[in-house]
Formats: C-alpha cells, structure tokens, sequence
C-alpha cells in the first residue's frame, strides 16, 4: 500500500525501519533488479530517491564488517559532518582528516611527498602496528637493503619485515569513488579492534595516498557538489553527470597523470617517484572508475601486447592469480558483478598499474563503474555513489589482507626481480648503451635528469668512442650500463620493437624514450671505460656572463631553450634578428636560425643591453656570444638581407567543447613552464566576440570544432590572409583541409583492388581486426629541411615522431612547402601493419600551406605529446617564433 501511495506521488513518512531496508537493497547487485517487473524496478528506485537520497543513514554500509572500533579515533562522518557518499569531499578536508588521525592514534603517521601545480599538498598516511611506526627508518634502511642484489640479508632475516603496501587513489581527478573509499580505509585501518585488521597491522605497514590528482580532483568535486539536488537527479542528462570542458580526469595543464610515472614531468608524479625509490612497496593498488553502464575490473588484465614482456612472468599470472581469489571472493559476497582478462593492459610502461611491476611490485588496477555524481540511471537500475565507494573500499582491505597472506612470496619475488636484472643484462649481450648530444646541452641533461629520476646510473664517459657509424666523444657523452638493479628501466628506455601478440593496444606500443628526446644512442656489446657517475647536481650549467659587445650578441638556435631565451629578450623590449643562412663569425660557427642582437638597434643603452643579456643568459642557461664584427670569415654577414628582423608572436589557442584537453594541454604547458610565453586560451563558444587582430598567431590542436559555423570559418582565413599565421596539430589539420581554409587535401587509403578482398569475417573479431589500422602510438623516423625556418636549430635532418592518429596529409604540390616527410624506413619502434607503413610513406608530416600573405603551417602528428618530446617541440616552437619569416615561393 506505502509503494503504491509513492507511485501514485502522495508524500508519505518512510519508517526509519524501512529506510534501512531500502539501504540493504543498495548491496544487491544490478542483476537482481532483472529479477523483478518493471514496475517493481520504478518503486524501488522511487523509494529509495524518496529517503533523501543521502542513501547511508549508517556508515554501517560500509563498517559493519570490521567492527569493533576504538571510540577515541573520529570516524570520517563525525568529521566530515556527512556520511561517506553523501557528498563528494574536497581534498583540503580529506588531508585534515588524515592528519586527525595520525594526531589521535600512534597506528598512523603522516607525510607530505610534495605539491600540485596548484599547490595543494602531495600526502600520504602511513598505517600499521606502534612499533612499525615508529621504526620507519629501521624499515625502510631494511627493505632497501634487502633488495640490493649485493646485499647479504636473506629471506630469513626478513621474517619480521612487514609488507609494504602502497594504496593509490584518484589519479583521474573525476573518479571520485576512490578517494571516498580511501577516508574509509584509513579510518577502518587505524580504528578497527578486529582480529583481522590488527593482523594486517602487525604484518605489514599501508601507505594511503587518497589523491595522487588533487587539483584535478577538486575541479570535479567543485562540480558535483554545485550541482546536487535534494531530491536527486538520476537522470544521466542532468548537468550532475556532465562536466564541462576540461572536466576533472587531468591535471591543472590537462595531462592524463596516470601516463606520467615513466615521463615524469609533472611535479605530482616528480614526488611520487621520489617517495617510491626510497621505499619500493612489494604491493601497488591503483583505483579508477569506468564506463556507467559497466561493472566492476580487477585483474589479472588482458595479455600484454609486448611479445616478450621485460617483466618476470609470475608477476602477471601466478601472483596476480592469487590476488584475484580475494577480489572475487568480496564480489561474490556481495552479490556484484565483475570481469577480469578484457580491455587493460600493461604494455605501456607509464600507468600506476605498470611502473611499479617493473620495480619488483605487483601493481594491481581497479576498475569501477562510476556514478558521476550522486545517483544515476543505467541499463541495470540506480547507480549510487556509497555503491560504488563499497566496491573500492573492500577491495582496498583485501588488497592489504592478500599481501599479508603473501608476504614471504611477494619479498622473495622482489628480491629476485632484482637479482635476475643483472642476471638478463649479462645474457642480453649488451653491456651498455652509450648517449651523445654536442649542442644542445639543455636537451641532453633533461634526457639524463629522467634516468636519475628513476634511479638508473649514469656515468660519464673517459674517451672518444665511434659506434655503428656514430661519434661520441669525451666531454657530450654518456654511458648507461645495463648491469645494475635498473635493467629493466633501461631496457624500458633504449629498446625498440617491431613485433607484438596484439594490434590493440589500451594506450601506446612504443615509449624508447631516447627517441623522444631525440638523443643519438648506441648499444655496446664490449667494455666501456666508466667515468665518473653522474649525480642531478653535476647537470647544473656553469656558465659566463657574455662579453661586453658594441657592435652583436649572438645566440645559437640549436639549444632546446633558446626558443625562452628570445622570449625574454621580447619580453624586455629587445629587437632581435634572425640569420636564415649560416655563418663563422670569431672562429665559431652559427647555424641558420642564429639569433642576432645588434647593439645600435635598440632604445637601450650598450651597458642596459648587457645588463639584460648577461641575466637572461643566467636565468635560461644558454650561452650568449657578444662579437665585435659584422664580417664573416663564411657564409653571410650580419648585415645580409638574410638576417631578417623578429616581430614578438601575440599567440592564441581554441579550447573547449570538441577540442582535445590533452593537447592543448600540451601546448599551454610548454609555453607556460619551458619558454615562460603567455598564450590566450579562447573558448570555442566565445569566438565569436575575439578580436583576432590581436594576435599574430592561432593554434588549432586536434578536435572536431563543431562550435564554429562558417562565419567562424571565414574569420579564421581572412585572419590568416592578413599575414599571420595558423598553425593546425592532428585533426585539427585535416579540419583545416576539409573547411578549405587551406588549398591541401588529405590522402585517402586506396580500396583492394582485388574484387575478393571483401571477404567474410568474425564479428566477435572486430575489434582486434580494426585495431590493426590504427595507430596507437607509434614512433617513426621523419627527414625535415633544415634550410627552411621550421626546420631552424636542427643539425641532423633525420628525427623521431610520435604518431598516433591516421591524420594522412596529402604532400604539398609546391616541392618547397613540405617540411618534413618520412623516411624511406621510417618504422623505428611500436605496432604498424605493413598496410598502415606502405600509406604514411605517401604522406608528409608537416605541410606548410599559402593562405593569402599568411599562411598555414599542419603538423600531421602532436609535436608536443605529452610534454616529453624534446626532440619535436622546437618545430612546434619554431612555427611560433618564426612563422611570418615563412614565405612561400
């Protein structure tokens, strides 16, 4: 009679009997629902709407299990003011939290490991028994020492050692059960008197990191908490559901943190690695959340894509095998479903679910259906958040009591994971890799600051070594051995493949990152000479201050920061001239794209010149040469029609709905940390109020621009015909193409001319099939003309790209606007069909296109991924800087 009264919409007092009836229906799993009609389905949903909605009257929802609990400890609802669920916490309160509870009990201890670019605290509590807390440092000097491969500990001596066990939450910012279920864990960890918990306790130490992503975090949080409702919106088009542009999942530059542990180029990621090598944890939980309409992942994952993967075997089956026996156990209990073995890899070496496997870890990955808000509809019924939170919080526990239960396995596979690394460099053959850069010194440092990031020993190298065809001398090269307890990271680092078990790949089949940073390297299979090992202090530049010059300063444009050195200059009213031809001046030489400072040019005095040079060289590390002539013993003079004036680029970037966040994240980020350069970021949906003629330059990265009509569309050509220019990554130039701003065309795939081609195939198989075509990320090798100005501060025409899209640009029919084409081997390292190989041959990677006195420069691949290739931002930046020199014949 009551449910038939809430149909028919009469308001009636639910029973608080009742209420927790209707709670006890949130631990069913979807598919009882299947199991009643529809109109059972409507008032069950209906009533639970009804109960507020805060869907946990008690925290008994998730705390029952593990009771009793020490009254003295502050439960997270006492704090917070709400039950866990109710409402998303912001970070600020969820630190707080923890630090309350190290203050209340001896069980917990907090750290701080760093802060986020927006400057909200990197934590992490520490949990365990009173004596592991405090004798951290007596543990951690063990466990390091225990996994030196020359240690002389042995598995015995580590009887009484506990297990590490390091708990991840919220990489993606918008996965918010995680971070939810972590308050939950660290409270039932530190609290609970049962049995159970104390054991873990005593047999390991869990350290709680509830937020990895703290600013992406609460950009979400913000988010759902404005836009809750009393009673609840399930409806999965409420604005709850939808989060704007570029909603939380990344970081304050839209970087995907969870693809940062190998590139390390955030400060998030740069104190999380930190932390890790000085405790390298034997068990690694990394939570996210997935599709609505999906249900619950735990591993073992899907067969990685490498053919032979560098990680030892048992790691990914017998271990991950045994862990999944708890996983599965919660989920049966609780009636909810699950999957495992589909869609997740570990191929690429950079998730919070890989990089720890190739640190003696077992990296464990979690997947939850995620609410995306509150409460949601899907296919199964109501999707709560407390019911998601419930998933993620008892896995965590079982997580702890799994490797506890594993213990003595897990410090033995640790130590044999290191062990077998010298082991496999000895019968790899190789005995190290040798790296050389002589001009540009800020590149190869910052290839060599990431190895000593991840503890990987760098020596300098004693003498002048000619390798494969390659000179590396004394004084700019480096020696990488592989005998050293890193092995495995340097494999990561320097090798490259061409075959695979799959052609679908959950992220990216290649990552030789000697490649990104376009570093000439070479393998060594006879002895080297070690020098001196390289320490992050040793890549500070000891530079001089420029000479006092009354005639030029010079600068040469092959140094990875000279794009920021001309920025600082512009920045301080500083007239700069570009040479487009090269020359000797003072017994050096200066390639084309040397930057020239004339000393009578300016509105300065020669003293306030110096003044200004001498400080920018300091603060960018680049050396500044003052000369005091304009005669050049070669090639041009200074005074040469091809020294050309430099105007300061007045750059903008469209962003929002239809554009991709990563990418324009990858710009924002250059420009704003590496060359200290100002962009203006406008939204797509208020294009149409810009004033383009501020700006000299536009960057469109890849998107579909939906947003703007063909009154967009003109504005944009008019603009550019002016004389400015437009420069256009991935899709966003194959846009360009198909809106005509540009008179280019793409190259289409020929169909098989072979009328039997189109044959029968396996549906279930299509997936697989498919992937083949794409390109997931893939490294290929490019020749660029280093005559023209995109091409300025290259000395070797061949260079590595990373491609990942099947942007295919048509080349130019004028032979002088095709900055870079492929190789005629262009395959260096990932996944590619011979298919797929023969068509990106046809193509160009950089078009550069007339559009009235302007002009369009289109990069068929992203010149910026993921803030690590070195190698091919200085074309991204030279497209900036240099863009009105580029006029086409």
């Amino acid at each position: 009679m009551v449910l038939a009264e809430i149909m028919m919409g009469t308001e009636v007092l639910l029973s608080i009997h009742f209420v927790q009836l209707i709670i006890r229906y949130q631990s069913w799993p979807f598919s009882y629902f299947g199991n009643m009609n529809k109109i059972q389905t409507y008032l069950l949903t209906t009533a639970i709407l009804l109960s507020s909605l805060s869907l946990v009257q008690s925290q008994d929802y998730f705390l029952e299990r593990f009771q009793p609990y020490d009254a003295d400890i502050t439960t997270p609802e006492e704090y917070f003011g709400y039950g866990i669920g109710e409402y998303h916490t912001r970070h600020d309160m969820m630190v707080s939290y923890l630090e309350l509870l190290a203050s209340q009990s001896s069980r917990a201890s907090l750290i701080d490991y760093g802060k986020s670019h927006e400057q909200r605290r990197l934590v992490m509590l520490q949990v365990s028994d009173e004596k592991h807390i405090s004798n951290l440092e007596e543990i951690q000097r063990k466990q390091l020492a225990f996994l030196d491969p020359n240690s002389d500990l042995t598995l015995e001596d580590m009887q009484d050692h506990p297990i590490l066990v390091n708990l991840g939450y919220s990489v993606h910012g918008n996965e918010p059960s995680t971070s939810e279920a972590a308050m939950l864990a660290a409270y039932v960890l530190v609290a609970s008197s049962n049995d159970a918990i104390s054991r873990y306790r005593d047999d390991a130490v869990v350290i709680i990191d509830p937020a990895l992503n703290p600013d992406g975090r609460d950009r979400h949080t913000q988010w759902a908490n404005a836009l809750r409702s009393q009673p609840f919106v399930t409806d999965p088009m409420d604005a709850e559901h939808n989060e704007t542009w570029p909603r939380g999942r990344t970081n304050h530059y839209w970087f995907d943190l969870n693809r940062d542990w190998l590139l390390a180029v955030h400060p998030e990621s740069r104190g999380k690695l930190e932390w890790y090598h000085q405790w390298y944890p034997g068990v690694v939980g990394d939570f996210h959340e997935m599709g609505t309409n999906s249900s619950y992942f735990f591993e073992p994952m899907k067969d990685n894509g490498s053919l032979h993967p560098i990680m030892p075997i048992e790691n990914y089956t017998s271990i991950t095998d045994s862990f999944a026996q708890y996983y599965t156990r919660e989920m049966d209990d609780l009636g909810s479903f699950y999957f495992t073995k589909e869609v997740f890899d570990g191929t690429y070496p950079g998730y919070g679910s890989s990089y720890p496997d190739l640190q003696g870890g077992l990296a464990l990955l979690f997947e939850q259906a995620s609410s995306r808000g509150h409460a949601q509809d899907t296919d199964f019924g109501v999707l709560t958040f407390p019911y998601t939170i419930r998933h993620q919080f008892f896995n965590s526990i079982a997580t702890v009591e799994a490797a506890v239960d594993h213990r003595a396995l897990l410090q033995s596979y640790q130590r044999s994971f290191f062990t077998s690394a010298i082991e496999n460099a000895k019968k790899s053959g190789i005995q190290a890799y040798i790296i050389g850069e002589k001009k540009d010194v800020t590149r190869m440092n910052a290839f060599i600051e990431l190895l000593l990031r991840h503890q990987i020993r760098v020596y300098r190298s004693t003498q002048d070594h000619q390798i494969t065809g390659q000179n590396f001398e004394e004084g700019s090269s480096y020696i990488i051995p592989t005998g050293q307890p890193q092995y495995r990271m340097v494999q990561t680092m320097f090798e490259t493949y061409e075959e695979y078990r799959d052609s679908v790949f959950y992220d990216a089949s290649a990552w030789s990152l000697a490649n990104a940073y376009d570093i000439d390297y070479a393998a060594v299979r006879g002895r080297l000479a070690l020098g001196e090992q390289v320490v992050m202090e040793d890549l500070a530049l000891q530079l001089q201050t420029p000479e006092l010059s009354n005639y030029a300063y010079l600068v040469d444009w092959s140094d990875y920061h000279s794009p920021a050195v001309l920025q600082a200059l512009h920045d301080n009213d500083v007239n700069v001239m570009v040479a487009q031809k090269a020359f000797e001046n003072d017994g050096k030489y200066f390639a084309n794209g040397t930057l020239v400072i004339p000393v009578q040019r300016q509105d300065i005095e020669a003293e306030q010149l110096h003044g200004i040079v001498s400080e920018v060289s300091m603060n960018k590390g680049v050396v500044i040469h003052g000369v005091s002539t304009g005669y050049s013993t070669g090639g041009i003079d200074l005074g040469s029609r091809y020294v050309e004036p430099l105007i300061a680029p007045r750059a903008a970037m469209l962003i929002g709905d239809g554009v991709s966040g990563y990418e324009a994240g990858f710009v924002w980020h250059l420009l704003d940390t590496r060359v200290s350069m100002p962009i203006t970021k406008i939204k797509t949906s208020m294009f149409g109020r810009a004033q383009l003629d501020k700006y000299t330059t536009l960057v469109l990265v890849s998107g579909s621009y939906n947003m703007l009509d063909s009154a967009d569309v003109a504005r944009i050509k008019s603009w550019t015909a002016k004389g400015n220019t437009l420069i256009t990554i991935g899709r966003a130039s194959s846009w360009a193409i198909s809106k005509k701003l540009v008179n280019e065309s793409l190259l289409s795939k020929e169909p098989p001319t072979d009328s039997l081609a189109a044959k029968r195939l396996s549906y279930i198989k299509a997936r697989e099939i498919q992937g083949k075509e794409a390109l997931g990320g893939t490294i290929f090798e490019v020749d660029i003309d280093i005559t023209h100005p995109i091409g300025f501060g290259y000395d070797d025409r061949r260079l590595p790209v990373y491609r990942n899209n099947t942007v295919w640009l048509k080349p130019s029919k004028n032979p002088y606007c095709n900055v870079a084409v492929y190789a005629e081997d262009p395959h260096i390292d990932g996944f590619v069909t011979p298919e797929v190989l023969a068509h990106l041959k046809k193509t160009s990677s950089i078009v550069v296109s007339r559009v009235g006195r302007g002009r369009a420069i289109m990069f068929a691949e992203d010149p910026n991924f993921r803030g690590t290739w070195y190698g091919t931002n200085k074309l991204f930046l030279n497209a900036i800087f240099f863009g009105d020199l580029v006029r086409i014949p």
